[in-house]
């Protein structure tokens, strides 16, 4: 059974923040430079939050705010669900549908090791169909 610290390991460690006062701009700068959907919203090595696009385009865009004067702190939501390295991948997607999110951080001992978006988890999901599959083939065949 695969693990989210199983497929951190796959796929790397980098981890995008930033400071709850900053702009909401600067984040949408971020994740557009990384060509991620969200960013972890952390005071020093403390999240307290998350800030995505699904964010920005209802709490922003929809209100008709400014994205150079808004705070992040005023539209990131919080507090985050998140789940510890040993979570497994069935699990995650159960949290991830069931509160209807697409990101999940990832925390050991009260820091952040990594980030699942709901795209790692469909891939991962795939992968190990396919695994499966080939080897189902290669047991009827032989």
């Amino acid at each position: 059974m695969l693990t989210a610290e199983n497929l951190l390991g796959r796929k790397g460690g980098a981890l995008y923040s930033i400071d709850p006062d900053e702009p909401v701009l600067e984040a949408i700068r971020l994740m557009a430079e990384h060509s991620i959907g969200a960013v972890l919203v952390m005071r020093g090595t403390e999240l307290v939050g998350i800030v995505s696009e699904r964010d920005y385009a209802r709490k922003v865009v929809l209100l008709g705010r400014s994205s150079s004067d808004t705070p992040v702190w005023q539209i990131m939501s919080s507090p985050v669900v998140t789940v510890p390295p040993s979570e497994s991948l069935d699990d995650c997607m159960r949290i991830m549908t069931g509160r209807r999110i697409r990101h999940l951080p990832v925390t050991a001992g009260g820091r952040v090791v990594g980030m699942l978006s709901i795209g790692d988890l469909v891939k991962a999901v795939i992968d190990q169909q396919r695994r499966t599959i080939e080897e189902l083939e290669l047991y009827i065949r032989s």
